[in-house]
């Protein structure tokens, strides 16, 4: 067996260019082979950058790389699903960013390519590495806040999105771009599945953006099969800071996960700020990102189960796509995983 897994990253963007560069310089157990993009300008610049002799204008140009193991999916939301079915086709492993698709039907297809072409597939929810996450974690498997009760998360991006991040309608909404996020979490440390959406919306403040189906914040209450309940806030330009918390609280006691700073009482606008604020996700989590590369490469090296699944990345998906349901139809939605389509937006 290779000490290293060889891996192609697909995008070279922000996100790509992260995670090309974390694999040439940061994770033992990986060699980055090359890098894609259709924008060949961007994938060239970051193969200078890092010194990489490979790099091509799609994936099936890439894939042709003998020395490719797996493949790193960070292109636009609208592609995942099919880049997924296309890497697996080719026998390669993958590291898919979130989320799997924008829609149930093609995340069904990505799944069922995965498992026609007996590949491995792991989707992208970084926070699963962060350490306080893990933390709270062990101590809610330990049992110290006794039976979990109630889930609240907030997801604050710090900066406005420019009009044609909307116009391109290359990846999902709020719900399937971030929120996703707080639903994998709220699966994962409530230890239930999410049987019910109830979604609030708003564009407000920026009414432009619902031409193309968007958001800018949300309010989405959670009910949990065994009983518990929960509450997801979403905000595209808070404007202050990239502000990302949890909390979980049970029968004995509570967990609090991300914090502003340890005052008990701060005021926040744009021009007036603590210095200690994250900025920015790549910041915020850069730790996370990097342990979950280095935990991909060494469960691909060594034939181990993946820690996060596809079946992680569709049941996600699920509780987005009945937020969407609930928010365009203005009553609460079950969460299922059946393929029907939401309604088409207004």
């Amino acid at each position: 067996m290779s000490h290293k897994v060889g891996i192609g990253v697909l995008g070279a963007g922000e996100m790509g260019r992260r995670h090309a560069y974390n694999l040439r310089r940061l994770v033992p157990e990986a060699q980055l082979v090359a890098v894609a993009d259709p924008a060949f300008q961007r994938a060239r610049q970051v193969a200078k950058e890092l010194e990489l002799e490979h790099v091509f204008r799609s994936l099936e140009e890439m894939l042709e790389c003998k020395d490719i193991d797996a493949v790193l999916i960070a292109s636009p939301d609208k592609f995942h699903a099919q880049a997924i079915q296309i890497a697996a086709s080719a026998g390669k492993d993958i590291l898919c960013e979130k989320p799997i698709a924008t829609n149930l039907t093609d995340a069904h297809e990505a799944m069922g390519a995965v498992e026609k072409f007996g590949v491995r597939l792991q989707i992208g929810f970084m926070r699963r590495y962060d350490a306080a996450h893990q933390e709270a974690m062990k101590r809610i498997e330990g049992g110290e806040i006794g039976e979990p009760v109630i889930f609240k998360s907030l997801g604050r991006d710090k900066d406005v999105p420019p009009i044609s991040s909307y116009q391109s309608q290359l990846n999902g909404m709020l719900f399937y771009n971030s929120t996703i996020h707080d639903f994998d979490l709220a699966r994962w440390l409530m230890r239930d599945e999410v049987i019910e959406a109830q979604a609030y919306a708003t564009v407000a403040i920026r009414p432009e953006i619902a031409e193309y189906g968007d958001i800018v914040a949300s309010v989405v209450n959670l009910k949990f099969a065994r009983g518990a309940i929960g509450n997801v806030e979403s905000y595209v330009q808070a404007l202050y800071a990239y502000d990302v918390r949890t909390e979980v609280v049970g029968s004995k006691g509570s967990i609090f996960i991300g914090s502003l700073q340890k005052t008990p009482v701060m005021f926040l606008t744009a021009n007036r700020r603590t210095n200690d604020l994250a900025d920015h996700y790549l910041s915020r989590f850069a730790d996370a990102y990097l342990a979950e590369l280095n935990d991909f490469a060494h469960r691909i090296l060594h034939e181990l189960p993946l820690q996060v699944s596809g079946e992680d990345g569709l049941r996600a998906l699920a509780i987005s796509v009945a937020a969407e349901r609930s928010h365009l139809r203005d009553q609460p939605c079950p969460v299922t995983l059946d393929q029907a389509e939401v309604v088409a937006r207004s």
